[in-house]
């Protein structure tokens, strides 16, 4: 480990290495809370948890705007998210760690809860997904405003390994949480556009 940590310090500047470390430390401990909750809730709670995901427009269902996207339908299921959300949230940190908490809360909050109005009736949403959507949004629309290098960079990049993923937000798929890709993808488009506003109302107390 002493090895390796030398390697890094000899190829990378320290503050880009400090920041690698830091987007490691972050992306890590989420992928690892969505593993250990799912492994909790198939070991130990036979899916229960699931109840509390996204119920559209039933009050008891609210809850899940907030849950939701840390529970999964098994391990098949978060296996196809951990991979998505680990590349696409360590491209949303390259802006920083304000701005990807910043994204991931709307994107969060505001796919859920569009999902929670105008979802399908008698029908329960789980997944990151609707994030992952949402930072794929948020990725694609950034490049188009900013016009950076950098932005334009990550776009493309993003667009070539998970452009595919766009088909997600049409009803194509039984048993997949379209409205979710949907709301989340419109979510983070505008984070995108609104994220300059939003950050000088927020940073102020941050």
């Amino acid at each position: 480990m002493d090895i390796l940590l030398q390697s890094l310090q000899d190829f990378f500047p320290d503050t880009m290495l400090e920041d690698l470390i830091f987007h490691v430390q972050i992306l890590g401990a989420w992928v690892t809370a969505l593993w250990v909750i799912e492994v909790l809730d198939q070991w130990l709670f036979r899916n229960a948890l699931d109840q509390f995901g996204i119920r559209p427009r039933q009050e008891s269902g609210l809850v899940g705007v907030l849950f939701a996207p840390m529970l999964h339908g098994g391990f098949q299921h978060l296996s196809a998210n951990t991979a998505p959300l680990l590349v696409l949230g360590w491209f949303v940190l390259f802006d920083g760690p304000r701005t990807f908490a910043i994204v991931t809360a709307v994107v969060w909050l505001l796919g859920g809860l569009g999902v929670w109005f105008l979802g399908r009736s008698r029908s329960i949403h789980i997944g990151v997904s609707g994030v992952i959507f949402g930072y794929l949004g948020y990725l694609l629309f950034r490049g188009y405003l900013v016009q950076s290098p950098g932005a334009i960079a990550l776009a493309i990049i993003s667009g070539l390994l998970y452009g595919g993923l766009i088909w997600g937000v049409l009803p194509l798929r039984r048993g997949s949480s379209w409205e979710g890709h949907l709301f989340g993808f419109v979510s983070g488009v505008l984070a995108a556009y609104y994220l300059d506003h939003i950050a000088v109302f927020i940073y102020p107390y941050v």
